[in-house]
């Protein structure tokens, strides 16, 4: 079982939210996983300039690391968002490595995984953006199990605080994919945003046979 964070801070290893992913990480390893964690800005994200070249052969036009991050979520059963709030929204670079995915969640290549999302903030917009974290975990395919926003008021004490409801959170990750779970709200709108999807996947057949033929195999076209 192999659970990656995805950290979206500028901060890097400085970063409040980083501790906050780690605590999470640290409680899915006492529940039995392998553990990853990815801080973007040590790698190279270009900004999506919309070509939709990728909707051909599901290339990417810009030879950056994003590929590489994905084919390592790809190999992960669960997968962690961690932003800081800026001006109630997660961070620039995770946005720009969200856009990125465009390919992934029209396809859903991490359909059957399961996630969670941390977010921390000075005063507010952290549990706004836990949400939003979650919803395009949902775009990807990918069942939220939940998250947790931490607001520190500059204190990273807070942060400490947080400790044992973020273990207890990568512990519940971990059982969600050793166990499963369930959850319908979410499943109808992944459901739903798979049916709009389906369009671009039958759109395209011709170029992507091996996509189109999964989809065919999962029972997402008949």
């Amino acid at each position: 079982m192999k659970i990656l964070a995805i950290h979206g801070s500028p901060r890097t290893v400085r970063s409040t939210t980083r501790i906050l992913a780690n605590f999470v990480l640290e409680g899915a390893a006492e529940a039995g996983a392998e553990t990853e964690m990815i801080d973007l800005c040590d790698y190279r994200v270009t900004p999506c300039s919309a070509c939709e070249g990728c909707s051909f052969n599901g290339i990417c036009v810009f030879e950056d690391d994003v590929p590489a991050i994905i084919a390592r979520m790809r190999e992960a059963d669960g997968i962690i968002f961690a932003s800081p709030v800026y001006i109630d929204n997660i961070s620039g670079q995770m946005k720009v490595f969200f856009d990125r995915l465009a390919d992934a969640i029209h396809y859903q290549l991490l359909a059957g995984k399961f996630g969670c999302s941390v977010a921390t903030t000075h005063t507010s917009g952290g549990d706004d953006v836990v949400t939003y974290l979650n919803h395009v975990q949902n775009y990807l395919g990918v069942i939220s199990i939940g998250g947790l926003g931490v607001a520190t008021g500059g204190n990273t004490e807070t942060v400490d605080a947080a400790e044992a409801s973020a273990r207890e959170l990568g512990k519940k990750l971990a059982g969600a994919i050793r166990n499963g779970f369930s959850d319908p709200n979410q499943e109808e709108e992944i459901a739903g945003n798979r049916e709009f999807f389906r369009d671009i996947v039958i759109e395209n057949r011709d170029f992507r046979t091996e996509d189109y033929d999964r989809w065919v195999q999962m029972g997402w076209i008949e």
